[in-house]
């Protein structure tokens, strides 16, 4: 087919652009041939015409379909060209993020000025052991490459790094290094994979510097050879170094900076080992100063400084030299700062005493005076004589300089002489890599000598390149046997003949330094005369006769002439470097030492880089002009030769390229810069492998992957069973023309052009069926929606004319029912007026009447009232007069009666003055006045009670004044007669006054007191109100606060509940962490003792003969028995008073390590520490208790409580003391009788004793109880007791002695009341001291909670004050504060308690010992013929020895014997079979129950050990046999829960059988040695992954992602290069079926074996673990299995991994959950990836991947054919977005190697030991069943 057929309408095309180099536009019509102009489209959507060119006519390259773009091999585009691969790289580097790409063999990487993840330990593991082109490109899989390749073929190999400065290569080749360090190791324990890496600091330090285009620039070329052992392990390396840029000491150019190692000194310069370098901010020496940046962002010079002596440090550069370094580094800067003063023209001076050169000279230990001189003078010697000639300042400047490259340059090659002497090995190298970090192809606006070396250095690399290529190519045409042709490719030979062949550049440039006045100038006519014109690489420019052009590789480069000859001359002044070689400075004088004896002194130009080179001549003592002329040898002959044998030894390794792409010049992270890219592509050599591949036949494909491709091409007459001839018949009939195909062997080879031609022709085969599909699927769909419409239609006729004819009859009845309406609705208003009418004319006649009669009524009821009136006025006025009558006759009375006493009192006064009456009227008187005396005195204090009164009762007070008035008055008639009655009248009347006056004050007083309190209840009434009002609203605020409280309590609570869920989660996390990381501690133990063995092996082996008599054990069973076994005599303290009557044995290794019974104790600690703080929370609890019931009961019930509490605790305990005295004296007494008879159970002594004991107890517990009682009685009649009068106890006692009539009765009583008081007296007081001290201890509990209640209700109001953040973080830190003070209260209280438990545990267990052995001995003294003797009861005497107990019973020399049949010499395979699952843990079970019988614990111990190390023997031996391992790990465990379930206790023996606890173990505690057994079990089920993961490992990743489950979902891609170079050919394919037939197989081997449920199930859970990280991690890395239909066939592979779960009944396992990941990836390949609905959707689906992840797959997803699109990028920074707050590991491949951490729950079994029948097969004829 014509290329011209491919220019159709639509068709896509690259055209050229000033800007973006290249831009694609589409085709608007055809092209028809002789066209000279093409109608094209922009992508913008602008129209241009573009021209052909007239003389080529060549057609604009065609660009690839969209399928093809972004492929990980650029030689699987279809089209291969400049704009091609310009745009798959813009692609995968802009879209995909994805810096390497393959392009052919070379791999390309693209610098993304940021760091990524993908350079971590996890990818190494990843990339380890997998072909090339199976992972996506990378450096690993490179270095992968040339790894394999070298074990593979025997053959050295060469990692080729290129490119400009900037662009990465120093990174690359560090991370080659890195992953030979990681992927090899070390054949010694020397570390040497670390030195290696080492290197890397130092160099970078002393050889790398920051420049305009990179701030970690490589100033020098070095290739680093790491050699291998003959197991391909790494054990040294060496270095070579080119072109060390020795300008940039003295020089730097703006925005650059010297060395970094300059740099490091000056931010260290603080340190005090640096303080005698003199050294300051770098701003202050010139050398250092130059660029103007001193300081790079991010850099801390000072740690780099650290970071480069501990790199020294770790190569063997001890201190010392370190420090000579930095001193003779601190002597050049400080050189750089010595100045020159001008004397005149050709002189010149250093002025004296100048401090810089003095620090130099102290540094460099040389003389001041000498080094002065020769600064600024130099030796001419001529054939006679020889001159001293000062030298002018420029020279002097320019000589200082050149002194000052030379020194450094020699120490650049010591440091290097020394980091290879650490590398060198002693062991012989049986192979190497080499990885070359060399500079790129460089050209500037102004090129010089430096430049020049660089191109020729990289011609030389392009040709071995181009050969390289050429030879693969023609290797690749000759394996698949098919013509070969002869394919035209760019040759380089004429530029480098130009350059160092005889009268090349460098020849002429030689011979023009041997001449005396040689220059520049000359050289160059030199070079215009012998090559202008003659050489088309060689050109002149216009402009210029001090410059030349050539025409390399990559591109056209000016040289200017102007300082080649100096540079290629290196001139260093002599007397200078003799200076230095006499200085005191022992290593200075050692970098020159063996100036003469290098092949150069220098390597390096005065202003250009140098050449290290490790070749040396031998040294001579010839004459002075023999080393004269071995010192003018020039830096151009030097490299050349160097660059030949650099060639010679790439010639002799397989290269492997890699080519560094700067993207931009201004460092901004994937930034793609169109224009560098493509010049630096050129400059690299793709470009022409991509030429070299287009020449020939640069598409191939197996004729599987073809026909799987193109298969709908086909008809299904057309396939065959012979694929070959399938393809080949459809290829002649789609491309005719033969020469643009050819059939290999395996593959068939296209021309460039006609896969895209194939592409074409099934896009448009795929079309023409979508378009029939979408034709058929529209007509049916629309024939579909027509008959539904139809069908709608008569469904809606009919429903509209049933509505219709409803409404009608709806309209009828209504009318009717109207109709009816109004009638009644007439009838109804009319009735309605009717009765209104009626019922108004009642209405006013009741009215009316009503209001007649109200009328009547009430002018009668008028008249009733006057009549009533007229009545009482009338009877007033009548009463009126009537007492104004009776009032005047009184008054005529009353003065007629005074007349009458006054006439009556005359005559009284007259016969009163008579004595004679006087003594006649007062005889009898006297009695009277007595009386009345007595009267008187009595009305006095009448008379004062009622004054008393008076205050109170005012009525009554006026009555008895009344009273008194009237008694007045008759003492005053009476004592008329006398005188003294009449005074004392009148003072009584004086009195009364007295008191009437008071009475009223007091009046007037009450009244006050009455309105004050009035007043004062005024007052008190409003301030009750206005505190009601307060108090309302405080009751709102505290229901406010409240529920404040309330809500924060909530919150606080919630908070706490979640913060209580999350630290349970955390805590299980931290839980299986330690569980992780003791079992890896474990599996680390294992194989340190597995090394320990071989190597002990090892040194048996070497060991001589053994001497005569001297017996050798076993030594794996003496290493293993020493970790196990401890001394009997190592034993805690409490076993002393039982080793003190033990006989003293040697030390001698016994069965168990000490560390067993120390971690057992420690167990026993922490449970009784545990069971104290349990007991300290009950007593706090029951504390609280106690005062919440002491504030609502009262002091004195809390106290009888408590007192009563207390004494029933000591009864008790003083019962319990007495009962187990009592039962010891008893004990005591049984055990010393001699005669068994009267201590055996029948006996009837022993009946009596035991009644006796019975009774005693009996009566025991009812006088407690009684004491108990009366104490009780005794405590609450103390509370109750108050001071009462004791008479009335004495009666009461009378009384209670009255009623018992008998005296010995009551002398009875007396007598046990009396001891009764007595004996609780003491105890009374003793319990009041204990009460009393107790109740301090509960006030000082209550002070303190009162003050800690204050200061809580302190922090709420200061809580409620702050914001809700502040206040949860205060109340937060509160309480973290108060658990603090807590937890040290209560550890302070736990030491006290471990202190008093340790002390009575070791009591306790020495007398457990000491009952323990007593009754035994009791046990051993009854022997067999004294029971069966024994007449009473013979059915309790056990008949044992007639049954069989679950015991085996072996001798102590056959238990080698027993180990080595049951677990050495047992086959799973062979008898094992036919066992009943565990039957060897069961077998050795029973022996240890015997020995356990017997009370031998050095059988015991004998026998466990032998045990752990026979299965650990078996395992090392057969340990890659998976049935071995499961069958040892069913067994071990078996053996381990059978120590459990037998071991006596309770919490192992609930699901036990009478019968089974009659087996439990009796004399021994096995724990120690179940903690061993559990951690042997570890150690074998981690065996047993690792044997299950390297026998799915080849399977995974073909079942689950290469092979096609469901068959024509995938489509399969052109492959690239990659594919057909891969370093192991395909060994056959694995598919789904074969690992779920694995895992049957698995399965049925575990359950074959009796392994417990759970532990499947953990087994089952780490394999598909193991198959979900796996599976996932090459996704992750492979781009070409990112796509819909992988995520389809992904999805339906995990199903049926799922329904194998189903059928096991394994779902519980969590298995599936591991595979979470791996199912939601596979969904992430599949859903839709457009919107931002679809985002968020993506981001809660998942969950269990990481952010990392989500974005890797996005980025790698590539549509397989063109119907899928892309994943934009707004798409994926929408996700990141999303997820940018989601917290979760960086790190992007899942840790396949992780292992979950195991456990082995108790699983009791329910086979009777005495069932067991033992196999004869097993051997073990020496057992006998017990």
């Amino acid at each position: 087919m014509a290329a011209t057929e491919l220019y159709t309408k639509h068709a896509r095309v690259w055209i050229p652009d000033p800007e973006e180099v290249w831009k694609s536009a589409e085709l608007l019509k055809d092209y028809k041939e002789g066209d000279k102009v093409i109608q094209l489209r922009l992508e913008e959507g602008k129209d241009l015409e573009y021209c052909l060119d007239p003389k080529t006519k060549e057609l604009p390259p065609l660009r690839n379909p969209d399928i093809l773009v972004g492929e990980n091999d650029l030689t699987a585009l279809s089209y291969l060209h400049e704009p091609a691969v310009l745009h798959n790289l813009k692609v995968r580097f802009i879209d995909s993020k994805l810096i390497y790409t393959y392009c052919g063999i070379v791999l390309v990487a693209i610098n993304p000025y940021e760091q990524l993840p993908i350079y971590g330990e996890d990818i190494i593991n990843a990339y380890s052991g997998q072909n090339m082109g199976d992972m996506d490109p990378h450096i690993f899989a490179v270095a992968e490459e040339a790894y394999k390749q070298m074990a593979r073929d025997e053959r050295n190999q060469s990692i080729i790094v290129s490119g400009e400065s900037g662009a990465g290569k120093t990174v690359s080749a560090k991370y080659a290094m890195r992953y030979f360090a990681t992927v090899s190791g070390s054949a010694s324990e020397a570390n040497v994979e670390e030195k290696v890496l080492a290197s890397n600091p130092i160099m970078e330090s002393i050889g790398n510097a920051k420049t305009t285009r990179n701030d970690n620039s490589s100033r020098f070329g070095k290739y680093i050879e790491i050699g291998f052992d003959k197991r391909y392990r790494i054990i040294g390396a060496n270095m070579r170094t080119y072109l060390l840029e020795k300008s940039r000491v003295v020089f730097q150019a703006e925005e650059e900076r010297n060395y970094h190692i300059f740099y490091q000194l000056c931010a260290s310069a603080a340190l005090p080992e640096f303080k005698t370098l003199r050294l300051g901010n770098a701003n202050y020496f010139h050398y250092t100063k130059q660029g103007g940046s001193p300081v790079i962002d991010g850099i801390d010079d000072a740690n780099e400084m650290v970071h480069t002596r501990q790199a020294c440090t770790l190569l063997g550069i001890n201190d010392s030299y370190q420090m000579g370094i930095f001193r003779i580094l601190a002597g050049l800067l400080h050189l750089g700062n010595v100045g020159f003063t001008s004397r005149d023209a050709d002189s010149c001076t250093i002025p004296p005493k100048h401090e810089p050169l003095t620090i130099f000279c102290d540094l460099m230990g040389v003389e001041y005076q000498e080094m002065s001189h020769w600064l600024c003078h130099r030796k001419l010697a001529t054939a006679s004589e020889t001159y001293i000639k000062p030298i002018s300042k420029l020279q002097a400047i320019n000589a200082r300089d050149a002194l000052a490259k030379h020194i450094y340059a020699k120490l650049f090659n010591w440091i290097v002489d020394h980091v290879n002497k650490a590398l060198h090995s002693t062991v012989k190298q049986h192979s190497f890599i080499g990885v070359l970090d060399i500079y790129g192809f460089e050209t500037f606006e102004i090129n010089s000598f430096e430049q020049f070396c660089i191109n020729y250095a990289n011609e030389k690399l392009q040709q071995q390149f181009n050969m390289h290529v050429f030879k693969l190519e023609q290797e690749e045409y000759m394996k698949e046997q098919i013509p070969w042709t002869l394919i035209d490719f760019y040759d380089n030979q004429p530029c480098i003949n130009l350059i160092e062949a005889k009268l090349g550049i460098l020849d002429l440039l030689d011979e023009e330094c041997k001449m005396p006045k040689g220059s520049d100038d000359s050289w160059a006519q030199k070079l215009y005369n012998t090559h202008l014109n003659k050489c088309a690489l060689f050109e002149k420019p216009r402009m210029s006769n001090k410059a030349f052009i050539i025409q390399h590789f990559a591109d056209k480069v000016e040289y200017q002439c102007e300082g080649f000859l100096e540079k290629n001359k290196d001139t260093v002044y002599e007397e200078q470097i003799k200076v230095l070689k006499s200085s005191k400075f022992k290593m200075l004088s050692e970098l020159f030492q063996d100036e003469e004896k290098a092949l150069s002194p220098t390597s390096a130009t005065s202003s250009g880089r140098m050449l290290l080179s490790r070749t040396a001549v031998k040294p001579a003592k010839a004459r002075p002009g023999q080393a004269s002329k071995e010192h003018k040898k020039t830096v151009g002959h030097q490299f050349r030769n160097s660059l030949h044998l650099l060639m010679e030894t790439l010639n002799a390794t397989t290269p492997h390229y890699v080519r560094c792409i700067k993207p931009n010049d201004f460092k901004f992270p994937f930034t793609f810069d169109e224009k560098r890219a493509v010049q630096q592509l050129r400059a690299c050599g793709v470009l022409e492998t991509i030429r070299i591949s287009a020449a020939g036949f640069p598409s191939r494909w197996t004729y599987q992957e073809f026909f799987s491709r193109y298969r709908v091409l086909m008809k299904q007459k057309d396939v065959l069973c012979d694929r070959k001839q399938t393809c080949k018949n459809l290829l002649e009939k789609l491309i005719l023309d033969k020469d643009k195909y050819q059939f290999g062997k395996t593959k068939i080879f296209f021309r460039a052009g006609q896969v895209a031609y194939l592409e074409k022709i099934r896009a448009d085969k795929l079309r023409v069926a979508c378009i029939r599909i979408q034709k058929t699927i529209r007509g049916w769909l629309m024939r579909k929606k027509y008959l539904r419409m139809r069908k709608a239609a008569i469904t809606i006729q009919r429903y509209v004319r049933g509505y219709q004819a409803r409404c009608y009859a709806k309209f009828l009845r209504r009318t009717r029912a109207a109709i009816i309406l109004q009638k009644f609705q007439r009838m109804y208003v009319v009735r309605k007026r009717y009765h209104l009418m009626r019922a108004t004319t009642i209405v006013l006649q009741s009215l009316l009447r009503g209001y007649i009669a109200r009328n009547k009524y009430q002018r009668m009821l008028r008249e009733h009232k006057a009549i009533i009136i007229q009545k009482h006025m009338r009877g007033w006025l009548a009463r009126v007069r009537y007492c104004r009558s009776l009032k005047a006759i009184v008054y005529l009375q009353c003065c007629y009666r005074r007349m009458m006493a006054k006439r009556e009192l005359k005559k009284l006064k007259i016969e009163a003055r008579s004595v004679e009456r006087y003594k006649k009227l007062n005889i009898g008187m006297e009695n009277k006045i007595m009386q009345l005396q007595r009267k008187v005195d009595e009305q006095h204090k009448d008379y004062k009670s009622l004054l008393e009164k008076l205050t109170s009762l005012e009525t009554t007070y006026n009555t008895e004044t009344e009273k008194l008035r009237s008694d007045v008055e008759r003492f005053r008639m009476s004592e008329e007669e006398a005188k003294n009655a009449t005074n004392r009248v009148h003072v009584l009347q004086e009195e009364i006054t007295k008191l009437r006056k008071e009475l009223h004050q007091t009046q007037s007083e009450k009244k006050t007191i009455e309105e004050w309190a009035d007043k004062y209840k005024q007052e008190t009434e409003q301030l009750l109100s206005e505190l009601k009002e307060q108090n309302t609203l405080l009751k709102k605020e505290k229901e406010e606060l409240n529920r404040r409280i309330q809500d924060q309590a909530k919150e606080m609570t919630e908070t706490m509940e979640k913060k209580l869920v999350e630290e349970t989660k955390q805590l299980e996390l931290d839980l299986n962490d330690e569980r992780l990381r003791y079992q890896n501690l474990l599996n680390e133990f294992s194989r340190l003792e597995e090394r320990y063995d071989d190597l002990r092996d090892e040194v048996n082996l070497m060991v001589s003969i053994p001497k005569p008599g001297h017996k050798r054990t076993d030594s794996t069973h003496s290493s293993n028995e020493s970790e196990y076994t401890f001394s009997s005599e190592i034993t805690e303290t409490e076993d002393l008073p039982l080793r003190m009557e033990e006989p003293s044995e040697k030390k001698e290794p016994l069965d168990m390590s000490l560390f067993l019974k120390l971690q057992k104790r420690v167990t026993e600690l922490e449970q009784e520490k545990q069971s104290l703080q349990d007991e300290l929370d009950r007593k706090e609890e029951q504390a609280l208790r106690t005062k919440t019931r002491e504030e609502v009961e009262g002091p004195p019930v809390r106290g009888a409580e408590l007192e009563y509490e207390s004494l029933k605790r000591q009864e008790l305990e003083s019962e319990n003391k007495k009962l187990k005295n009592e039962l010891n004296e008893l004990r005591k007494a049984l055990l010393e009788k001699s005669s068994p008879e009267v201590t055996a159970p029948g006996a009837p002594a022993y009946r009596v004793l035991l009644d006796q004991l019975t009774s005693v107890s009996e009566e025991l517990e009812v006088r407690k109880e009684e004491v108990l009682i009366l104490r009780s009685q005794l405590v609450s009649q103390k509370e109750a007791i108050q001071p009462k009068n004791t008479m009335t106890d004495a009666t009461i006692l009378l009384e209670d002695v009255q009623k018992m009539k008998d005296k010995g009765e009551i002398a009875q009583a007396y007598i046990g009341l009396k001891e009764t008081n007595r004996l609780l007296e003491s105890q009374l007081q003793s319990q009041k001291k204990s009460h009393d001290n107790e109740l301090e201890a509960l006030r000082g509990e209550i002070q303190s909670l009162k003050e800690e209640n204050n200061r809580q209700q302190q922090l709420l109001a200061q809580n409620l004050q702050l914001p809700p953040e502040a206040r949860i973080e205060a109340s937060l830190q509160h309480e973290i504060t108060r658990l603090t003070n807590e937890n040290l209260d209560l550890m302070e209280q736990l030491e006290k308690q471990d202190k008093t438990v340790r002390k009575l545990k070791k009591q306790l267990k020495v007398f457990a010992k000491k009952i323990g052995e007593l009754e035994v001995g009791q046990m051993e003294n009854i022997s067999p013929g004294q029971i069966i003797d024994e007449p009473i009861r013979p059915v309790n005497i056990p008949r044992k020895e007639k049954d069989f107990q679950g015991m085996l019973e072996y001798k102590k020399d056959d238990e080698p014997k027993l180990v080595k049949n049951l677990i050495l010499d047992l086959k799973p395979r062979g008898v094992a079979v036919n066992l009943i699952p565990g039957l060897p843990a069961y077998i050795l079970f029973m022996c240890v129950r015997h020995a356990d019988y017997l009370n031998d614990d050095q059988k015991v111990r004998s026998l466990l050990t032998s045990t752990i190390n026979g299965i650990k023997k078996v395992l090392k031996k057969r340990g890659d046999d998976f049935e071995t391992v499961s069958f040892w790990l069913s067994n071990t465990c078996r053996f381990l829960h059978c120590l459990k379930q037998y071991s006596g206790e309770e919490g192992f023996m609930k699901h036990n059988t009478p019968r089974q606890n009659e087996h439990c173990l009796t004399n021994f505690d096995l724990a120690e040695y179940r903690q061993v057994l559990s951690d042997l079990a570890i150690q074998i089920y981690q065996q047993l992954v690792r044997v299950l993961e390297n026998i799915l490992q080849p399977m995974i990743v073909s079942g689950m992602l290469e092979h096609e489950t469901i068959q024509g979902v995938s489509g399969v891609k052109p492959p690239g290069l990659r594919k057909r170079t891969s370093s192991i050919a395909d060994e056959g394919t694995y598919t789904l079926d074969s690992i779920i037939r694995q895992l049957n197989t698995f399965h049925s081997v575990m359950c074959q074996h009796g392994m417990d449920p759970e532990l499947i199930k953990q087994v089952v859970k780490q394999t598909f673990y193991i198959t979900g990280a796996v599976t996932l991690n090459n996704l992750l890395l492979r781009k070409d299995m990112c796509s819909w239909s992988k995520g389809m066939q992904i999805r339906y592979n995990v199903s049926q991994l799922e329904e194998w779960l189903r059928d096991k009944n394994l779902m519980n396992s969590g298995a599936k959950e591991t595979l979470e990941p791996l199912i939601q990836a596979a969904q992430l390949l599949q859903v839709k990836k457009k919107t931002d609905e679809d985002a968020e959707a993506i981001c809660s689906m998942c969950n269990a991947l990481t952010t990392a992840q989500i974005v890797k797959v996005l980025n790698l997803y590539t549509p397989v054919n063109e119907f899928e699109e892309r994943v934009s990028i707004s798409f994926i920074r929408t996700i990141q977005m999303r997820l940018r707050d989601r917290k979760d590991s960086p790190q992007l491949l899942m840790d396949a190697k992780h292992i979950f951490p195991v456990t082995f729950p108790f699983n009791p079994s329910s086979l009777a030991l005495e069932t067991i029948q033992i196999p004869a097969s097993l051997g073990l004829a020496f057992i006998s069943r017990v």
